[in-house]
């Protein structure tokens, strides 16, 4: 992902999270978007100028038993890579269990996503959780414990009119990572708290402008791991470089810093061979990603929760930098990319 997250909350103005996004317009969006204009739509208005997804027979998800002729649900999510691959597979698990699908994905930002699931023009989305506590619901802090936030923001929603349900293991936070080849000139270096070992001249960090100053950025961080900035025995002014949305990573994979600012689920992690530094005091907020339904829609069809519970599980941070990387630097589809994924899951076959 370049630059940040489209949906994370920011004091600047944003296209994310995954948590309004920003930075992430450039290679990432550029290639994911090609041929994906949207066009105008009653009631919501927006359509993808094109829903292509691809034919798909049942595999572990069968069609649902007296499901009615015609049973349609309506499948939404934004416009960048990592939430279009998902759409997709929203699309596709609904497929297999029998739905007619309206395909409302690549919707151009977080909050015109949200308002389609809470108006229940939409019945499903891949939908983050700290994007839903920090952005939808005005918190001004997010919780580090995954089951904590993934529980508050079930809660809050329930009164909304949407359920969660469970989450998935992708964290897509924010994190620091270094070069992997650099982890043992580093003393084995693994987590945060490991920063302070290090020799000053060591605690060289490369970071974007916004990561830099915004209020949940890199100084509380230093913080809570006791390095204070700009002291001479912590992480000295000289220490720190900024850099350009998407260029982060790039530095760090040169050496240019030791460690840079990083999302969790880039592709580039994998392609740079960089390693993420675990967040040992829990100070980054969770963004676990969840299936979101209408609870009209759920009641109506309770299976759907046995649909989207079996693909939950296997959405991991690794298989989403995997499949992250396919579409980003391999100009893939995101509804080929999510297809194959399926197919190699077992949720669905070929026709």
């Amino acid at each position: 992902m370049p630059g940040t997250r489209p949906d994370r909350p920011s004091t600047m103005t944003r296209v994310p999270g995954f948590p309004g996004v920003g930075g992430r317009l450039g290679r990432r969006q550029f290639g994911a978007l090609a041929g994906l204009a949207l066009l105008p739509l009653a009631g919501c208005g927006l359509r993808p100028a094109t829903a292509y997804t691809p034919d798909v027979a049942p595999g572990s998800i069968t069609p649902i038993e007296g499901l009615p002729s015609g049973a349609s649900i309506t499948v939404t999510g934004k416009n960048f890579t990592e939430q279009l691959i998902l759409g997709k597979i929203g699309v596709i698990a609904a497929s297999a269990a029998g739905f007619d699908v309206i395909d409302l994905t690549n919707v151009p930002g977080s909050v015109p996503a949200r308002e389609l699931m809470t108006s229940g023009e939409a019945d499903m989305s891949w939908e983050y959780t700290g994007t839903a506590w920090l952005t939808y619901m005005g918190q001004t802090e997010g919780i580090p414990d995954q089951t904590e936030q993934w529980e508050a923001v079930r809660d809050e929603d329930a009164t909304a009119g949407l359920t969660w349900l469970e989450p998935a293991p992708l964290n897509n936070t924010y994190a620091l990572a270094v070069r992997s080849e650099a982890v043992e000139e580093l003393g084995g270096i693994s987590t945060l708290s490991e920063l302070a070992d290090l020799p000053v001249e060591d605690r060289t960090i490369c970071v974007e402008a916004e990561f830099n100053s915004r209020a949940d950025g890199l100084i509380p961080l230093l913080e809570t791991y006791g390095i204070p900035r700009d002291d001479p025995q912590g992480v000295p002014v000289d220490n720190i470089s900024i850099y350009d949305t998407g260029a982060v990573y790039t530095a760090t994979d040169r050496g240019s810093c030791n460690f840079g600012e990083v999302f969790t689920t880039d592709g580039r992690i994998e392609s740079l061979d960089l390693t993420v530094l675990e967040d040992d005091l829990g100070y980054f907020p969770a963004y676990n990603v969840a299936a979101v339904l209408n609870t009209s829609t759920l009641e109506t069809y309770p299976e759907l929760a046995d649909v989207y519970d079996q693909v939950t599980p296997t959405l991991t941070d690794d298989a989403l930098r995997s499949l992250n990387l396919r579409v980003d630097e391999g100009g893939e589809l995101p509804a080929d990319v999510a297809f194959e994924f399926m197919v190699e899951q077992g949720f669905v076959t070929e026709p």
